[in-house]
């Protein structure tokens, strides 16, 4: 069993790669997948944005050596690499998601339920290969320690952030509605596993942690504003309270009911937006033809 940190990207790369188009959990409904293609990236487990994390989120936050003491207790291995992944939504949910103004469309409630249950598959599918490769691994995420957090001076958080983990993996930046933006837009979901072998780090090619929204980079934008029924967005930014008490109102548990869906998500300001498939153009101009959503096939 080698522990050769190359031949263990390339393995975990792969895996992750094949499980995403053959795992018959990543199906909905009309045997379309949850999600296409994904990107994969690493990061050290002794990055110093993880400690920067305890004051930047909240002193909750778990570093990786946190995770595995969780996971194995505070004789267990020693944190070396902390690999993530994105799990781009698929265009037919995007666009069907793009035609509403009010509440998530159906197939974006399953994949939001139902496709961050087949994340949960790719997170048992990293550690188990790890393990037969003879190193040690978490998912922070499947840890029963793991919780939400509704800190007095943040709002809603938790005690690991799979995006803040995805962009010290060099997988995107963070944008005007706290979403994440990647190569393959802000619509997906993310996920990670920490591991005690020794893995290359993918570079970070961005300076600014919001650097990938036009909006935070002094370009003119803001559709993402206008996409909020209920406006938690602003040129402030992200009113996470009022975000999180309309997606947990009346509404979407009776939405719940009708979708057959525990967890519901909205996930408007991530579609019909020039971010939603792509890392926006910096010469974009808040225009109202949308032409963002006219090269589909580019993004």
């Amino acid at each position: 069993m080698t522990r050769d940190g190359k031949d263990i990207k390339k393995i975990l790369i792969n895996a992750i790669e094949h499980c995403v188009e053959n795992d018959p959990a990543n199906r909905s409904e009309d045997g379309s997948p949850y999600f296409d293609r994904p990107l994969v990236g690493f990061v050290s487990a002794v990055d110093e944005l993880f400690g920067n994390y305890k004051s930047i989120i909240g002193s909750f936050h778990w570093t990786p050596s946190e995770v595995l003491a969780a996971a194995y207790g505070p004789e267990g291995p020693e944190a070396r690499t902390v690999v993530c992944w994105v799990l781009p939504i698929h265009e037919e949910t995007r666009l069907s998601n793009r035609m509403e103004d009010r509440y998530p469309s159906r197939r974006w409630a399953h994949t939001r339920n139902y496709g961050e249950l087949f994340n949960d598959v790719v997170r048992k599918a990293a550690v188990d290969l790890i393990l037969e490769r003879g190193g040690r691994a978490a998912a922070p995420m499947l840890l029963r320690e793991w919780s939400r957090v509704d800190d007095p001076a943040i709002g809603w958080a938790s005690t690991w952030s799979e995006r803040h983990a995805a962009y010290a993996a060099g997988l995107g930046t963070f944008s005007l509605n706290d979403g994440f933006i990647t190569p393959v837009g802000i619509a997906h979901r993310v996920g990670s596993v920490v591991t005690d072998l020794d893995m290359e780090p993918t570079a970070r090619s961005y300076v600014d942690y919001r650097e990938n929204c036009l909006s935070c980079s002094g370009k003119s934008c803001g559709v993402c504003i206008s996409r909020c029924p209920v406006g938690a967005i602003s040129p402030d930014g992200h009113d996470k309270a009022l975000c999180h008490e309309y997606t947990n109102g009346r509404a979407f548990r009776d939405l719940s009911k009708k979708y057959d869906a525990k967890h519901v998500g909205c996930g408007l300001c991530q579609t019909d937006v020039p971010c939603e498939s792509r890392i926006p153009d910096p010469g974009f101009h808040n225009n109202k033809d949308k032409s963002w959503n006219r090269d589909e096939g580019d993004g």
